[in-house]
């Protein structure tokens, strides 16, 4: 499940959002058991989205009910206002949150089309600017195509086509041993969509694609609430860790439920 890869990577990805040591040794470091081990709005996003669409219910007014729920979750700011607020419209942002939290789309819809534009439907609620809706797009599509069984090389391709190496900063065409030197905490969604892929691209199972997203100083929760879905539904499961243990330990039993629905 697509849904479940993202949100474990939020959770662990959490460890080191904001608490990542300067000299982390992102090959060798315990993936769990740091004291800043939780979910945040990644996947109370997520799993309101995934409550919504299966229930049949209002997007808008289901992301709302959820998250206020969890109002210390890690909004940003200006989604915060939109969550808490009187009024519920597209701001015109750009920010990584649209591809957080549209994991569900590329699990649940089997027509290609269909999932695209429900991609974009989950994204224009707020993130109505086109590299919000892009990053929401190429996140579900790039799960879909996992789930039908592409190789990473396709996969690779259809990033590279929506972040071409000339007109993105951190385009999947760049190896993460380039990224890393020059890689700066990003919120975009042009700034963590392709460099997310390619934490996935360049790993051998669950465990070494969060370690990739740990060897750099990135929004690391949002980066494997984004590419975790794919890397889940890819190589089929989380391998050595207990994901389906995590899970049930960190979220509060309204989240679970959701989850495992």
């Amino acid at each position: 499940m697509a849904v479940k890869g993202a949100v474990l990577g939020d959770i662990i990805g959490a460890q080191f959002e904001f608490n990542r040591p300067k000299n982390l040794d992102w090959k060798n470091v315990p993936l769990i058991g740091n004291a800043f081990m939780e979910f945040t709005d990644d996947s109370v996003m997520t799993l309101a989205i995934k409550k919504a669409l299966l229930e049949g219910k209002d997007l808008v007014g289901t992301m709302v009910t959820v998250g206020r729920k969890y109002p210390f979750a890690g909004y940003g700011g200006k989604f915060y206002k939109w969550i808490n607020g009187d009024v519920h419209e597209p701001y015109n942002s750009w920010g990584n949150g649209s591809a957080m939290r549209v994991s569900f789309v590329g699990e649940y819809y089997e027509d290609y089309e269909e999932m695209q534009k429900m991609a974009e439907f989950t994204a224009s609620v707020s993130h109505n600017h086109p590299e919000g809706i892009k990053g929401a797009v190429v996140t579900a599509t790039c799960i879909w195509m996992a789930r039908h069984g592409k190789s990473k090389q396709e996969i690779y391709d259809y990033v590279l086509k929506e972040y071409p190496k000339d007109d993105y900063e951190y385009s999947i065409a760049y190896s993460l041993d380039e990224i890393r030197p020059r890689y700066k905490w990003n919120e975009s969604c042009q700034g963590s969509v392709p460099a997310a892929m390619r934490c996935f691209y360049e790993s051998s199972d669950y465990e070494s694609f969060m370690r990739n997203i740990f060897s750099l100083e990135c929004d690391s929760d949002t980066f494997g609430a984004i590419a975790g879905g794919v890397a889940e539904e890819f190589y089929g499961g989380f391998g050595g860790l207990n994901g389906d243990g995590i899970l049930e330990k960190f979220l509060t039993p309204d989240l679970y439920e959701i989850l495992i629905a």
